[in-house]
């Protein structure tokens, strides 16, 4: 059995991600139009991910909440995902409490080690 070797790592992005600045309280007309725009960015790039910068959308309420999970589903139907950069603790909160999970930049993947931890290793063996 064989098979073609793809170039590149295959759990790694190759491009850099996309990024949508989301300037204050969003109302709610605009939430279809955001909507389109990360479906068609993941398109255009090929990113499997959309950065939103969310450092000035204002205090978390639920149309947050609604916003940030429209725009999920909108990245997911194209084949990608949502992370949020710079999330206001009440806003992750808020996000948890309703059951919503989104990565957020600069965090540890899941399964990953955090960085600058080591991993265990049997006594007498050298660190990795």
């Amino acid at each position: 059995m064989s098979y073609a070797s793809t170039p590149g790592l295959p759990h790694v992005d190759e491009t850099t991600p996309p990024v949508l600045t989301l300037p204050g309280p969003i109302p709610r007309a605009r939430v279809p139009e955001l909507c389109d725009d990360v479906g068609a960015m993941l398109q255009r790039t090929g990113a499997r991910a959309v950065v939103c910068d969310v450092t000035r959308l204002g205090p978390p309420g639920l149309g947050t909440v609604d916003l940030l999970a429209r725009l999920q589903l909108a990245a997911r139907r194209a084949g990608g995902r949502v992370r949020l950069r710079d999330p206001d603790p009440s806003l992750r909160a808020l996000l948890d409490l309703v059951g919503l999970r989104f990565e957020v930049e600069g965090e540890a993947e899941e399964g990953e080690p955090a960085r600058g931890v080591e991993e265990e290793v049997e006594s007498g063996e050298a660190a990795l």
